[in-house]
Formats: structure tokens, sequence, C-alpha cells
């Protein structure tokens, strides 16, 4: 555990101090076997290998449309705020909630060097996600107003673009669009599913309901 939090705390001070953000873009065309209870359909997939550090699980991405019971791991992530939270900051104080308890109650029953000390490591996991809880749930209105990258989120509607990448139909890819004098990058689809070619200027027309990505057309 302390190891784990040594890695996580060194991928911080990478991150803040450094500007590390290993941004490693990539496509990746993947071809999606979804299951009946979510409503997705995706030709192809682009990612950028920064996102996971900053990946905010959007809750409509998590509940299904349909009106059914939400399953077990469902309802999991939901109630301690792996939805709606970036990924990495729910996990790091997770990590850290376990680490802090699990070395609070093997060091007052003096079991931090025998199996039953390993045993109590293990149960401390629940009473860390609680406090993971109760320490996440005053950053959810604060995470709300950025976008992925920590900054005060940029409305793109009604501004032009250049594509990075030839789309059309389902197929998403990434446009450059100048924002506050800074050049920035976005997912978008094309509108009507025509095909829109490689450094072709286009209009963002708006954001998808799960604004993960854009509708754009020609501009």
């Amino acid at each position: 555990m302390t190891g784990f939090l040594i890695l996580l705390i060194v991928y911080w001070i990478l991150t803040t101090i450094s500007g590390i953000d290993f941004d490693y873009d990539m496509d990746i065309d993947i071809d999606v076997d979804v299951d009946a209870d979510f409503d997705l359909e995706a030709d192809s997939v682009n990612m950028d290998f920064g996102d996971v550090s900053s990946a905010e699980v959007d809750k409509s991405q998590v509940v299904s449309k349909r009106p059914q019971q939400l399953k077990w791991w469902q309802v999991f992530l939901i109630y301690f705020n792996f939805v709606g939270l970036p990924f990495m900051f729910t996990l790091t104080v997770w990590v850290f909630f376990w680490w802090l308890t699990s070395i609070t109650v093997t060091s007052i029953t003096s079991s931090y060097n025998n199996s039953f000390g390993f045993l109590l490591v293990l149960i401390t996991v629940i009473p860390s996600l609680f406090f993971t809880k109760v320490f996440t749930n005053p950053f959810k209105s604060f995470f709300k107003d950025l976008n992925k990258d920590g900054d005060k989120a940029v409305d793109f509607i009604g501004r032009q673009a250049t594509l990075l990448s030839t789309i059309s139909g389902d197929k998403m890819g990434n446009a450059e669009v100048l924002a506050d004098g800074n050049p920035m990058s976005i997912y978008v689809k094309s509108m009507n599913g025509e095909e829109l070619r490689f450094r072709e200027s286009i209009l963002i027309i708006k954001q998808s309901e799960d604004k993960n990505y854009f509708l754009v057309s020609k501009n």
C-alpha cells in the first residue's frame, strides 16, 4: 500500500510541477460489441493516453437509459463518487485512506507483521471507501465547472475549427480550435454523417449529450 501511494504521489508531482501530461495521441479503431443494457454505438474510438488520468465517468455512461434496476457495479461507482470525478483523483483519495486506515488499525493491534494484520488490511477497504465518499463529495461542484485538463470550461459552440483527421458517418476524430488565443484539441463527429476531410475548416454546431464530443459541419 505504501509503495502504491508513493507511485501516485510521484505521478501528481510530475503532472503538477513539471507539467508532464503524458499527451500521447493515438487513433484506435475498435469494433464494439455492446451489451443490450447500453445504448452505445461506435465504429471507432479516438483516444488520448492522457485521457486516462483525467477521465471522468459521466453518470449517463453508467446508468442505462432504459428504466430498469441498476447493476451492483453501477451502484458502487455512483455511490462512492467514482462517477462524476476524475478517475485518478478519486483513486488517489481512496488509496490514501486505505493506506492510512490500515496503518492505524495494524499499529493499534500490533498486527502489522502477521497474517491477522494482512486480513485487517483487506477489511479496511470498506471503511476507506466511505471515507473517500465523504471527502470527495464537496469536490463534485468544483470539478463540474472544469474541463478534463483542469481549466475553466470553454464554450466551443459556434467556433471554427480545423480537422486533424478525416471523419464520416459515425467515425470520430480530432479537431483543433483556437479559444482565447490557445489552440485546443477536441473530439468531433460529422453532424450529418457527410465526409469531412483532414485540415478542412469546420463549424462546431453542438455538444453530444454525454459531453464527450462535438457535432460539426462544413464551414
